[in-house]
């Protein structure tokens, strides 16, 4: 995690990680002026994790979580939500109906698992954005090769607040 001041010089640098491989694909400030990093980690394994860093205004860490299962489970996307909670997105082959499927996992603040869903066919689906929508919802986008001309097309996905299909789009 790198902070910047408006010119783009360092103002502080902060890694995170064990001994094997961990990367930070999304980061958003929190409204407490923390931040919250999604990515994924390996524990060892060659099996990754959906990881969770939150850290103080400082980029101190100050919890961490990894969600997964037996197979290997990559995030992508994340926001805070009204609650102070957070939603995350990425794919799962340890859950779903296919290869990888997009998974939406909801947490409380402190990183506990509210729910999880999946979204997907029988070829890999990925989530690689999450927002909160006007109603409460998520709104995904991603990639599938499940759906629409099956060759790798864009991927809407409109869920209500728990998670559940409200309508899905393709493009492509």
């Amino acid at each position: 995690l790198i902070k910047t001041d408006a010119q783009g010089d360092t103002l502080w640098t902060k890694t995170f990680g064990g001994l094997y491989d961990e990367a930070g694909t999304a980061v958003q400030q929190t409204t407490d002026g923390g931040y919250i990093i999604a990515g994924y980690t390996d524990p060892g394994n060659y099996k990754f994790d959906v990881y969770l860093i939150k850290t103080d205004t400082a980029g101190n860490a100050l919890w961490t979580r990894s969600y997964g299962g037996p197979d290997k489970d990559w995030g992508y996307g994340v926001q805070q939500t009204t609650d102070g909670g957070y939603i995350i997105t990425g794919c799962t082959k340890s859950y779903g109906a296919g290869a990888y499927d997009v998974w939406l996992i909801k947490t409380t603040s402190d990183g506990s698992t509210s729910w999880t869903r999946t979204f997907g066919g029988a070829s890999d689906d990925i989530g690689y954005s999450v927002h909160l929508t006007s109603d409460n919802g998520y709104i995904i986008t991603g990639i599938t090769h499940s759906y629409g001309g099956g060759n790798g097309d864009v991927w809407l996905i409109k869920t209500d607040a728990q998670g559940d299909t409200l309508w899905t789009k393709t493009f492509g």
